[in-house]
């Protein structure tokens, strides 16, 4: 899987939020901790968009499908 690299810039009390969750061992980085958070990110905007799209069987199971692929390592943007 191809990763590229993106520099942001981030309030110290973001970065220190960061740390915390890595020296606690929930994330083994803080580049975990970015990415778990576009992640969630992404499916919260989903859940936004639950019910604008026409009901053609069973939405919940359509949108766990979407999650799990979100939640996965691979996937575009683009």
């Amino acid at each position: 899987m191809a990763m590229t690299v993106t520099q942001v810039r981030l309030p110290d009390g973001l970065v220190k939020q960061m740390d915390r969750l890595v020296d606690q061992g929930i994330y083994s980085s803080k580049s975990d901790v970015v990415r778990d958070a576009l992640r969630k990110l992404l499916i919260l905007d989903l859940k936004n968009q639950i019910g604008t799209i026409p009901n053609t069987g069973d939405s919940v199971k359509e949108i766990r499908e979407i999650r799990k692929k979100l939640s996965r390592q691979k996937f575009d943007l683009d």
